[in-house]
């Protein structure tokens, strides 16, 4: 509970904001948010301390079996927050809860939240105080979606299958413009007119910081065609931003719906242009200091705990894709010639390596991070952050080195020269990704419960089955008069 707050006063001050309701979040082992919503007057101080019983989890992708529904959601009091969609007499506060199980009152081992927590323990047990984050939120907004014949209608054997996204800001949009169209990977930092998003992301950013308190850097529109954008907020530390990573995709979405459109986080929705990922900055703390910063380093300024902590990105890489990057949908992104980084490397500045240290400044001790390019949107951030996270700390209790730096353009090497500097490649599929996870765990198992791991992968192997199952409009087009 936050400094000062008791579950009397917090309750005290709803009652005298004269608050309705109270919506009650939490993450599916997917990462896709859920809620329910109680009168205010059904809330008790004992709820906060012994959780709220208002969860069947057996009905939430990833947690129970029937026979082990009942569970109880407890509201973190720093989470609280006025949701502004609502107007009195609808006075809606929200908090993001933990889950508990029911009967036993115990932490429920597979709340992405709880791994979150683990996480943090972690790199404390190791001796860092602190751990801040800066994932660069990438999606897309477009005017309208059709999926033909509908998203349950695909599941009938020999009903067809196909999709249609407008967007004015599209090529392939026809008729009268109101917005001069991009040409694919036209679009990066573009201004009005031709940025047709530049209000939507303006209001998305006053929401942000005006009801939710969190910081926004900066937001431009993205390198694709039909409404790509990005919006950076403030990094903070691990839970915190996976909160706020949270909150910002329900305000993008409900937003974009009041503007009568729709944003995706889906990370490759484009073919032939660039699809959405989610850089994440990263640094340790010590005593007040970062731990990955050293003046004297000629190269990047990175210590040997900084080298160590990349080094162990590099070596799980593979695994992590799993979880960083966990849809059929995210190996479509992970492709040479749109951006995104298809290989295990790192330098100093460098794109198309996968992890890179940023080099905008120098000799500044409080922005050192570094930079792990392959996560995407779509990914259960508290799961991903911690993977990240133990992944990196992995490298540091075994002193894993990365290797030289590789100062070249790495989607224009040959194979062989590849091979001369030992570069990996990231997984190709969902299904790769799942096989590299489950021959490489060891470094999630004091962060991610057992069963919580085996969930995900059967969650995930499920629905990679249920893809690679039903025949795609583009292999009619090759193989019909096979």
């Amino acid at each position: 509970m936050a400094d000062g707050a008791t579950s009397e006063n917090i309750i005290g001050r709803l009652e005298k904001e004269q608050v309705r309701w109270l919506d009650l979040q939490f993450v599916d082992l997917a990462g896709l948010l859920q809620h329910v919503t109680m009168p205010m007057h059904m809330l008790e101080a004992r709820h906060f301390s012994e959780g709220i019983p208002k969860l069947d989890g057996s009905s939430i992708r990833g947690f129970t079996d029937i026979h082990e529904s009942d569970m109880r959601l407890a509201p973190d009091v720093g989470t609280l927050r006025l949701l502004p969609w609502y107007n009195p007499p609808h006075k809606t506060y929200r908090f993001i809860c933990n889950i508990w199980e029911g009967y036993r009152h115990e932490r429920f081992s597979r709340d992405p939240r709880y791994a979150a927590e683990r996480a943090v323990d972690l790199a404390r047990s190791r001796g860092f105080d602190e751990t801040f984050w800066g994932p660069e939120l990438e999606f897309f907004v477009f005017d309208r979606v059709k999926i033909d014949p509908s998203p349950l209608g695909a599941t009938l054997p020999g009903s067809g299958n196909g999709y249609e996204i407008h967007s004015l800001e599209a090529p392939w949009t026809q008729g009268e413009f109101n917005l001069l169209p991009f040409a694919m990977k036209g679009g990066y930092y573009a201004a009005p007119p031709r940025d047709g998003l530049a209000d939507l992301r303006n209001e998305i950013g006053m929401v942000l910081e005006d009801s939710f308190g969190i910081p926004v850097e900066a937001h431009h529109h993205e390198v694709a065609t039909a409404g790509q954008c990005e919006i950076n907020i403030r990094y903070a530390p691990l839970i915190a931003m996976a909160d706020a990573i949270m909150t910002m995709k329900m305000v993008i979405k409900r937003t974009a719906q009041q503007f009568n459109r729709v944003a995706t986080f889906m990370p490759k929705p484009l073919y032939g242009d660039n699809g959405s990922g989610m850089h994440t900055h990263q640094s340790l703390w010590k005593d007040g200091r970062n731990t990955f910063y050293d003046p004297d380093e000629p190269y990047a300024e990175v210590s040997q705990t900084c080298r160590y902590y990349i080094g162990g990105l590099m070596e799980h890489s593979r695994a992590l894709t799993a979880i960083t990057n966990p849809t059929t949908n995210s190996y479509r992104r992970l492709v040479p010639g749109y951006e995104a980084p298809v290989f295990i490397a790192w330098a100093r500045g460098n794109r198309s390596a996968n992890c890179r240290v940023p080099v905008y400044e120098k000799t500044l001790e409080k922005s050192k991070r570094i930079e792990f390019r392959t996560p995407d949107p779509s990914c259960n951030i508290y799961l991903a952050l911690s993977a990240m996270l133990a992944a990196g700390l992995d490298g540091i209790n075994r002193k894993l080195d990365p290797g030289d730096p590789v100062d070249e353009d790495i989607y224009h090497l040959t194979a062989h020269r590849r091979k001369e500097l030992r570069i990996r490649e990231l997984p190709g599929s969902l299904k790769e990704s799942l096989d590299a996870l489950e021959s490489d765990q060891g470094f999630l198992e004091t962060v991610f419960p057992k069963d919580l791991l085996e969930h995900y992968v059967g969650l995930k192997r499920k629905e990679a089955l249920e893809v690679s199952l039903r025949p795609t409009p583009l292999e009619f087009a090759l193989y019909l008069d096979a």
